[in-house]
């Protein structure tokens, strides 16, 4: 007799989670479903449809063969329901039981579903994660500023990485300093590691042409690790060829160089097929064994155990309505070229057309490129949240919208960011070639073939003078706007117009 339905969702497949650590492999049931709801609530890039998919397949298999009974759901049976709910009550139905045992889901979206459903549904935390969320929410409590800073000291703390007793390895907390070094070409720089299909990926992937195939992105060659046994083995490569420059050149773009020295490990550790832990563990061996330098140590574990556990923390902490805040009132449509239609711009075509091919683009390319572009358009943040939430396979709501809505747009109003994040043109000229053979100038701050990141980063300043003038950051700034000639002045404005009436207009930029 089946006593319960244990809920493993597609970015849930780990041994370690909660559900599946108080399920009893003799009286439960695993419910793994592949729903249409889920392939289309944004047009999700076909790899990521196919990374979840065959990882959901693979996981599967591992828990049969660990004695588990799994009534697992194909995209394409007959049956299936467009749900999640829909698939616990038809095998509620079919198993003869209305108990469900869950781990608590990434998005608010599933979360009010399995709350709502008429099923009698537990809903564990999930504990793959370094800082729980009521640990969170006591670190946060009166706090006038949730900054990621201050969080990531306590996450080094409690974890003891690069720690020596109280104090920082290295005397400094971070070395973001040491990080903004421009790379060159270098036809000997390792690359992320790749795998070939296996006879389960491929069937996948038939499966997601047939079906996703209009949607944006390159379905293949599709090269991503689709199990633990090969998410270990990518993680082991960067730590081993990738990390020792890591530090130095995380912030750098290169044209001909889609990954540098990134370890591209974030689409296997958002979906459970790598644990946090593991991840830190290996970066801090090879920083003891004297193979990687403290600034590319430290550089990874915050971006595991402060932006990715800050990020996930501020998600629930704010609540459901967090991604429909537009605090500086931006309501431009998303330009087309994100899509993949025509820009002059180098950067943005460069950015776009990796993000098309790969479903990945690095941090710098996202905030300082793609989103640095949308915030100074003022493009409304919805629509550039549903962007990145459809484009990258690394991209689940709980870690993608703060990092959208709060870092890179400022449309939370300040809560991760004290000043938005925009820059001129000079910027991605200095940490990238993407400049060299653009239609546009970067030298130029005025006239048709000044660069639109010069035009548009003043017009966005004047534009919301009235509420960052004072902002101690951007004081500076505003003084250097202030001494400006008016005549330029002027024409930095008239050319900015031109640029918006453009894209409001559909005409590529």
């Amino acid at each position: 007799m089946v006593e319960r339905l244990v809920l493993v969702l597609g970015d849930q497949l780990s041994t370690r989670l909660s559900a599946l650590s108080r399920a009893d492999k003799s009286s439960d049931i695993i419910v793994m479903a592949e729903v249409m709801d889920e392939a289309r609530y944004v047009p999700h890039h076909p790899r990521k449809i196919a990374l979840i998919l065959s990882a959901m397949r693979h996981f599967a298999q591992t828990l049969r063969d660990d004695g588990w009974q799994v009534a697992y759901t194909r995209l394409d049976d007959q049956d299936a329901s467009k749900s999640i709910v829909g698939e616990l009550m038809r095998r509620g139905q079919e198993y003869g039981t209305s108990t469900v045992l869950a781990t608590q889901p990434g998005e608010w979206r599933l979360l009010e579903a399995l709350e709502n459903a008429p099923l009698s549904v537990t809903i564990l935390p999930d504990d793959r994660f370094i800082c729980s969320l009521p640990e969170f929410t006591e670190w946060a409590e009166g706090r006038k500023e949730l900054r990621m800073e201050y969080f990531y000291r306590e996450m080094r703390r409690k974890t003891g990485y690069l720690m020596e007793g109280d104090k920082p390895a290295g005397g400094k907390w971070n070395y973001d300093h040491d990080n903004r070094k421009r790379a060159r070409a270098d036809m000997l720089r390792s690359a992320p590691l790749q795998f070939t299909p296996d006879e389960i990926t491929e069937e996948v992937l038939d499966l997601v042409e047939a079906r996703f195939g209009d949607n944006f992105g390159t379905l293949r060659p599709f090269w991503f690790a689709v199990t633990p046994g090969q998410a270990k083995r990518a993680l082991d490569h960067f730590a081993g060829q990738l990390l020792p420059e890591f530090g130095d050149y995380q912030d750098a773009m290169l044209a001909g160089d889609k990954f540098l020295h990134h370890s591209v490990l974030s689409p296997y550790l958002n979906i459970g097929l790598l644990d946090p832990v593991d991840i830190c563990t290996r970066v801090v061996e090879e920083w003891q064994a004297g193979n990687v330098p403290i600034n590319a140590a430290e550089g990874y574990i915050r971006q595991v155990i402060g932006w990715r556990e800050y990020v996930r923390g501020l998600y629930f902490h704010e609540g459901p309505e967090y991604t429909a805040r537009n605090h500086l009132g931006h309501d431009r449509a998303l330009p087309a070229a994100y899509w993949g239609g025509e820009t002059r711009m180098n950067c943005l075509a460069h950015a776009v057309d990796q993000t098309r091919q790969e479903g990945y683009a690095h941090h710098i390319q996202r905030l300082m490129v793609t989103g640095n572009f949308a915030l100074l358009a003022g493009v409304e943040p919805a629509q550039v949240h549903d962007w990145y939430l459809a484009v990258y396979v690394d991209a689940y709501e709980w870690v993608e919208a703060p990092n959208t809505i709060g870092m890179s747009q400022f449309a939370d109003g300040g809560i991760i960011a004290s000043k938005p994040y925009v820059s001129s043109g000079n910027y991605i000229n200095k940490m990238s070639d993407y400049c060299a053979g653009c239609a546009y100038s970067v030298k130029e701050k005025t006239g048709e073939k000044a660069c639109p990141f010069n035009l548009l980063y003043w017009d966005f300043l004047h534009r919301h003078r009235d509420r960052f003038a004072k902002n101690p950051r951007m004081g500076p700034i505003y003084r250097t706007w202030e001494k400006m000639a008016e005549d330029r002045k002027t024409a930095v404005l008239e050319g900015a117009a031109r640029i918006l009436d453009d894209l409001d207009a559909g005409r590529a930029v």
